[in-house]
Order: structure tokens, then C-alpha cells, then sequence
């Protein structure tokens, strides 16, 4: 059953080149303590300090690690998506942790579903910093990333994307012939990152949807 935490934790490593060893000693455990919990059992459950920071580090719901299910619908016609206290860098790239008051956005039901088939626990709210995609996303903007819409269909589009340690947004342009990929800002005061095999490109998620203040 892939809602199982265990089979989301190995197809997440899989697919984006992680090791259990190496998630251990990011959680300040030993390095045996994922492949314990994977492949044994033990611990049955992910303790609550380990479950957000591996939920932080892979830019997913506490939910599909063993978290509390969210209250999804909070009036008649609304639903809701979990704002995650994560600011994807447009800038130099850095993972940068602060505290966003309220834990969701509410959208209109019949919109969501309109704008894409996967289901809230998929989607993700998260705060943009830099300004390597300004005008299209500018600091402070909160995007709506699905994280069900990433590797498997990549196509041209704004995506979340793992680099190192950090997350970042930028535009990714696909050749269709030659099967690479561009990683572009859309600032062009930024350069551009070209000829990139898809192999290289660790996505995270698709922007769908951004909001902003108006000043």
C-alpha cells in the first residue's frame, strides 16, 4: 500500500538518489535507524520530531509519514492545503524555516479540481524568497506546488526543485529532440543553467498557483 510510511520513505529515496544511512544521520540518529524502520519495522511509528524533519527535508505533508490527518474541509465548499513552514529560494538557494501563522489556505473545491486532479494531501503552500524569478514570482509570494505532478511528467513549467540541501523555483525548459533541460530564472539578471539531463533534475513539485500582497 503506497499510503504505507515505510513505502513512501524507499520510493522518495529512490527516486531522488537518498540513502537511508544518510537520512539517519540528518535526523541525529544512527545510521542504521531508517532502514530499521523500512525494512523491520522498528520503531512501528516515526517519532514527531523525526517524521517533520524528514517531511521538511523531502517538501511533503506530515500526513504520508504517519502524521495526524488534517482537517481537509473547513466550510461548506472549501478546502484546505497545508501551509509548510518552508521558503523556497529564488535567489542563491537556502532552506530558510519560519513560522507562517496560519497552518493552511481554504480554496473553492470546484476550482482546485479544476486546476488539478491530485489530492490535497499532495499539494503544498510555500513562501518564495530572492528575486531570481521576478516579475513572475517576486520575495514573499506563497506558491501552490503539487507534489504529485514533479519527474514523471516533466514538462516546461515552474518547479520546485531540490539542489544540494536547498529548495529552489525556477522555469525549466524540456528540448523535445535532444532530451535536455534548461533551468532558467526569469530575472535576467540571473544566468541560466543549460543542457541539463533529466537525470540531474531532482523535482520536487509543479507551481500551479501563486498569491501576493499588493503594496
Amino acid at each position: 500500500m503506497m499510503n504505507d510510511p515505510r513505502e513512501i520513505l524507499q520510493r522518495l529515496c529512490a527516486e531522488r538518489g537518498e540513502d537511508f544511512a544518510g537520512l539517519s544521520r540528518m535526523l541525529g540518529r544512527n545510521a542504521a535507524y531508517i532502514q530499521q524502520f523500512v525494512r523491520r519495522g522498528i520503531p512501528k511509528r516515526l517519532g514527531e520530531d523525526e517524521r517533520r524533519k524528514l517531511a521538511r527535508y523531502f517538501a511533503i505533508p506530515e500526513i504520508l509519514l504517519g502524521g495526524p490527518v488534517p482537517e481537509m474541509v473547513v466550510a461548506d465548499g472549501l478546502i484546505s492545503v497545508k501551509r509548510h513552514p518552508v521558503m523556497v529560494s529564488a535567489g542563491p538557494g537556502a532552506i530558510v524555516t519560519e513560522e507562517l501563522g496560519k497552518p493552511y489556505f481554504a480554496f473553492d473545491e470546484r476550482w482546485l479540481k479544476a486546476l488539478t486532479p491530485s489530492a490535497p494531501s499532495r499539494l503544498s503552500i510555500v513562501r518564495v524568497e530572492g528575486d531570481s524569478m521576478s516579475p513572475t514570482l517576486n520575495p514573499g509570494d506563497d506558491i501552490l506546488v503539487d507534489l504529485e505532478d514533479s519527474t514523471a511528467r516533466l514538462r516546461d513549467g515552474i518547479y520546485v526543485l531540490r539542489i544540494d540541501d536547498a529548495l529552489v523555483v525556477k522555469r525549466l525548459a524540456l528540448n523535445p529532440i535532444a532530451k535536455r533541460i534548461t533551468v532558467q530564472s526569469d530575472n535576467p539578471a540571473y544566468s541560466d543553467w543549460p543542457d541539463c539531463s533529466p537525470g540531474e533534475i531532482n523535482c520536487i513539485g509543479r507551481v500551479i498557483w501563486s498569491g501576493r500582497r499588493v503594496l
